[in-house]
């Protein structure tokens, strides 16, 4: 990590030179797939700062950690399980599939809803099939346009996801994700992710994350995220930067 934060710090320098010292590079941070594990779901619930939480409806602990985010000020988001390209072995109590019909998907939403209390967001869990097809996206974002209070965040788990367009012509506020933190479970990977996310924010003034509750992510954010406002960035909850 040490030359990894010494590139970091020159290319600290060069922002703060091009844009003023008073400029902030905004980060939101997203951690998907909270309702299986509890204890997990607690200590990430419990990081530092506005970090936004993905819950998955239907898991057994969806509600009670929706809820214990809720009470500790963080942000909620239902984790929406949408069909992918592959075939899992395992399936999600609620989802949304290809097979569905217009009144299903409608029915489906609602369970999910109602599965994750206080929800001010929708992002997609997998995804990689379903978000390609204009139809299925669109009766989606009817669902969430119906429901003023709510906005989408693409996962972004295929570079030929709608979702963005989509909602945009549905009028619902959406934003996609520009990092995954953990594509797998390594501390070296949850390290380079890390530092291209702070990259990332500094060119473009902005970045969206997604993490996991995973120990080695776990690990790093707990040490890492007290540092990002010393280090000029300002972590910001994910219904500002989407609005």
């Amino acid at each position: 990590m040490t030359a990894a934060r010494g590139g970091l710090a020159a290319v600290l320098l060069l922002f703060a030179t091009h844009t003023g010292a008073g400029a902030r590079a905004h980060i939101a941070i997203i951690i998907d797939d909270l309702g299986y594990q509890l204890d997990a779901g607690r200590r990430a619930i419990a990081l530092p700062g506005p970090l936004a939480f993905g819950v998955i409806p239907g898991a057994p602990r969806a509600t009670t950690l929706a809820r214990h985010a809720h009470e500790s000020g963080k942000e909620v988001l239902v984790h929406l399980p949408l069909q992918a390209n592959s075939e899992e072995t395992t399936r999600d109590p609620v989802s949304i599939e290809l097979d569905m019909s217009r009144e299903r998907v409608g029915t489906v939403f609602e369970e999910a809803l109602e599965s994750v209390p206080h929800a001010v967001g929708v992002n997609g869990h997998r995804g990689s099939l379903l978000t390609r097809h204009p139809g299925h996206m669109q009766w989606l974002m009817e669902e969430i346009s119906a429901r003023e209070d709510l906005f989408f965040v693409d996962s972004f788990t295929t570079h030929h996801s709608v979702a963005l367009q989509v909602a945009a012509e549905a009028g619902v506020d959406a934003i996609k994700r520009d990092v995954f933190l953990d594509p797998d479970h390594s501390v070296e990977t949850v390290e380079r992710e890390f530092a291209r996310m702070k990259r990332l924010a500094l060119r473009r003034g902005q970045v969206v994350a997604i993490g996991h509750p995973y120990g080695a992510t776990l690990d790093l954010l707990e040490r890492e995220l007290p540092e990002l406002e010393r280090e000029g960035f300002e972590l910001v909850r994910i219904s500002e930067m989407v609005r």
